[in-house]
Formats: C-alpha cells, sequence, structure tokens
C-alpha cells in the first residue's frame, strides 16, 4: 500500500471506524438513527468528554492518570455529604465537588513532580486511596442525593440538556486554553521533549503539577454531572472508567505518547464509545459479549496510536537525514 493512502487511513482511523459501525448498527437496528436517540447518545456522552477533556491536558505532556474513576466516585460523593448535611443547594455543592477534585489533584500532582514517583505508581494508588475513603464514607453501601440533584441535570435551556450544555462549555474553554495561551503551549512543548522544554526555560515542573490538577477537577465535575443524571452513586460508581476516557481521548486523535492531540479529541472519543455502548443494546447484543467488544476497540484505538507514533518518528528521521 503506498505511504500516502497509508498515513491517510491512519489519520482517519477513528472516523472510518465510526462510519463503519454507525450504518452496521443502522442495519440491526433502524430505531438507532432516530433523532431522540441521537441526542441521548451525545447526552450520555458527556460525562466521559468532560473528564476525557482533562485527562487529554495530562496526555498531551506524555503522562497518565489512572485516579479519574475514583475521583470521580469521591469528589461529588463529599459535595453529597455536605448538600444532605447542611441542605445547600447544587451550585455550592458543585463548588466543593470541583474543590474536592482540586485537592485529589494537587495530591497526585505532588508525589509526581515533588517527589518525582512515575505517574503510573503515583494515580493507580491513589485510585484505591480515594476509592477506599469513598467506601470507608458509604461504608459500601449506596449513597442517595436530594432530588434537587436530579432537577439540576434535567434542566433545559434552550431545548438543550443541562449536561450537554456544561460539556460544551469545557470543551471550549479547554479549546481556548491549548490553543490559544502560553500555557497550551507549554504543554504540547512538554509533550514533544520536556528535555528541550527544560532547557528553553519552560516552567516544567508548574506545568506538569497543573495538569494533573485539571484532570482531577474534570473528573469531579464529570461524576457530578452523570450522579445529576441518576441521583445515586454506589461502591462500584466510576469504576474502570478510566480506560474508556483514555481510550475515548486516544480515539480522538490524542497520543498516549504526548504532544499530539487537543480539546475537540473528547468530542469525537466519548460520542464514539456511547455510539458503540448505545448500538449494542439496540443491536440486542448479549450482554456479556458488550465488555469484549468495548475491550477490542480500546485496543484498536492504542494499537492505531502506536501506528501513528511509529510513522511519525520514521518521518522525523528522514527529516534529521534530509538535513544533514
Amino acid at each position: 500500500m503506498p505511504k500516502n493512502i497509508q498515513n491517510l487511513l491512519l489519520r482517519y482511523t477513528t472516523l472510518i471506524m465510526f462510519v463503519v459501525l454507525v450504518l452496521v448498527f443502522a442495519l440491526l437496528a433502524p430505531r438507532f438513527f432516530g433523532l431522540e436517540n441521537i441526542l441521548n447518545i451525545i447526552k450520555q456522552a458527556s460525562f466521559v468528554g468532560i473528564v476525557a477533556v482533562g485527562i487529554i491536558f495530562v496526555l498531551l505532556t506524555a503522562g497518565i492518570d489512572l485516579s479519574v474513576g475514583a475521583v470521580m466516585y469521591l469528589a461529588p460523593l463529599i459535595a453529597g455529604f455536605a448538600m444532605r448535611s447542611w441542605g445547600i443547594g447544587v451550585f455550592p455543592a458543585l463548588l466543593i465537588c470541583l474543590l474536592a477534585g482540586l485537592v485529589m489533584g494537587a495530591i497526585n500532582a505532588f508525589f509526581i513532580v515533588r517527589l518525582n514517583i512515575i505517574p503510573f505508581i503515583v494515580t493507580l494508588s491513589s485510585l484505591f486511596a480515594f476509592r477506599g475513603a469513598g467506601t470507608f464514607l458509604t461504608q459500601s453501601t449506596q449513597f442517595d442525593f436530594p432530588q434537587r440533584m436530579l432537577e439540576f441535570g434535567q434542566t433545559r435551556l434552550l431545548g438543550i440538556a443541562m449536561p450537554i450544555i456544561v460539556f460544551v462549555i469545557v470543551v471550549a474553554l479547554a479549546y481556548v486554553v491549548l490553543k490559544q495561551t502560553p500555557f497550551g503551549r507549554q504543554i504540547y512543548a512538554i509533550g514533544n521533549d520536556p528535555e528541550v522544554a527544560r532547557k528553553a526555560g519552560l516552567p516544567v515542573k508548574r506545568t506538569l503539577a497543573s495538569v494533573y490538577i485539571i484532570s482531577s477537577v474534570c473528573a469531579a465535575l464529570g461524576g457530578f454531572i452523570l450522579i445529576s443524571q441518576i441521583g445515586r452513586l454506589d461502591q462500584s460508581f466510576g469504576e474502570g472508567r478510566e480506560f474508556d476516557v483514555i481510550a475515548a481521548a486516544v480515539l480522538g486523535g490524542t497520543s498516549l505518547f504526548g504532544g499530539v492531540g487537543g480539546a475537540l479529541a473528547a468530542v469525537i472519543g466519548s460520542v464514539f464509545i456511547q455510539t458503540v455502548n448505545n448500538g449494542l443494546i439496540f443491536a440486542n447484543i448479549n450482554l456479556y459479549l458488550q465488555p469484549i467488544v468495548q475491550a477490542g476497540i480500546i485496543f484498536l484505538a492504542v494499537f492505531f496510536d502506536s501506528l501513528r507514533e511509529t510513522n511519525m518518528q520514521k518521518l522525523k528521521r528522514r527529516l534529521i537525514r534530509a538535513k544533514n
């Protein structure tokens, strides 16, 4: 296969997979293409997309954050206790939730940046620590939020569901930060080559600490938005979501190797993931086969990302040889 066609296919792999899957699901279940279902897919994708936006900041620096699922669980839980104990409204509870996420992100950042422990170990440890703290607070029982939480999730502005509005705002803010600010350019520079960025005088440590805080704040917000749709959480809430989120980011075009990607990747990837989940249900795929299909999609996302990275490295070597 010619190199230019191969590169083109790798570049648009997600789009090709998405079109093929949509056509398959439409053939298996004609109701899949209904407007109501499409809007439902976007609404259900909103919380994954919000969390994916945060983790994209981390992935752009060639880092990883495995604690987002646990942050989704613990941060809204703290806000829920505040709502029940103090009788506060949804928006003060949201601020408490985001503050809790910020603290959890700062804990990750401290161990990664100050103590120089690799992100995989730190965030894997905090995954268990944060989830353990939540389990202790709930004593492994279901936690029900006040009715006003569900009312917030069902709110519509101009006919648009609140989760979608929040998702759009988060993506827009992230897009501006990454593309239009010095902070965003520093993130890309660190992801491409942290040593060069350090020699250029960029605040590498401060930037790395910031991306882990952003990731946890977005995870807290994503958990809050999901709870606003279901009104409760249990011990398994957010469990395994870190893999959905990372897969969504990579499917959207963000590289696990750093320096490549953007906020719009969260939209593409999260809608893709939710389309698959929704399509499997519409197509009456065996419940026990669904995780296998989802695992296959995650594998393909990482596989094609690895191929893209290999091609980019080959291109760089050719350019270096051409200059010499």
